[in-house]
């Protein structure tokens, strides 16, 4: 199988070797996507961007049937273009799409919350989320779509498909009008709550149309590789959904 998410040292929250992630690859026999962070805007300063050609000069020597190399892109309307360019611009095997940012604001922090109901903090995050997938149909797949559930300032966290059936429903329309996968992360899936509400997203896409999904650790420690891919399986078996990997941005199809 294929972890198609992780992070190493080109990401500025990870300081994780490339060579680390290929000893658990040759020892574990799963096959990885390097998939660094490139979130334009985000910061002034720079981090979590990277430079696309060092990345490709220093990790070209790896890439191999069980390591290729993708890039996580923070989905913005403000920088479609940009992100279009990067995008489109390499030899990239796989493109993923995350939302990190919702009108201006890090999601990962307080300001994004204030003042903010639950029920509008999500629906924001879901609305900002389907319009970016229409600037941004050059992705391959979108990436955690419970991500405000890891972060969310509230009580119970987690983004329940009945709460926000509507909002969810047109992502997951859109995506399979575009063809574009889902990802099946596993960050939070040894949580039962969220393992069984993502089960619901994952069993709607499908009956939606929806055909493929990749699984990925989202993983910054080698440690972590692995962690989660069990039950990231048993939910794709479920749901009835094709695991894919990318290699050079075509879908290929796996067991599991």
């Amino acid at each position: 199988m294929f972890n198609c998410h992780i992070h190493t040292k080109f990401s500025s929250d990870c300081n994780m070797d490339i060579k680390e992630a290929i000893d658990i690859s040759r020892k574990t026999g799963v096959g990885i996507i390097v998939t660094d962070h490139m979130d334009l805007g985000l910061y002034e300063d720079g981090r979590f961007t990277f430079n696309v050609d060092e990345f490709f000069e220093e990790y070209s020597e790896y890439r191999s049937e069980k390591l290729l190399l993708g890039i996580e892109i923070g989905m913005r309307n403000d920088y479609e273009s940009q992100n279009r360019k990067i995008a489109e611009g390499y030899s990239f095997d796989y493109v993923l799409g995350s939302i990190h940012v919702v009108n201006g604001y890090d999601i990962f922090y307080d300001e994004y919350y204030a003042e903010k109901s639950k029920k509008m903090a999500y629906e924001e995050y879901l609305d900002f989320m389907l319009n970016c997938l229409k600037t941004h149909d050059f992705i391959d797949c979108l990436g955690h779509i419970d991500y405000i559930a890891r972060y969310g300032r509230y009580d119970d966290k987690e983004i329940y498909y009945d709460e926000h059936r509507e909002y969810i429903d047109e992502v997951l329309r859109y995506a399979v009008k575009k063809g574009i996968s889902l990802e099946v992360n596993t960050r939070r899936i040894d949580d039962k709550k969220a393992y069984l509400n993502l089960l619901k997203i994952y069993k709607r896409f499908k009956e939606l149309g929806g055909k493929t999904v990749t699984i990925g650790s989202d993983s910054h420690r080698a440690s972590d590789i692995e962690k989660g891919l069990k039950e990231a399986c048993e939910i794709v078996k479920e749901a009835n959904l094709i695991p894919v990997y990318f290699k050079e941005r075509k879908a290929v199809e796996y067991k599991i």
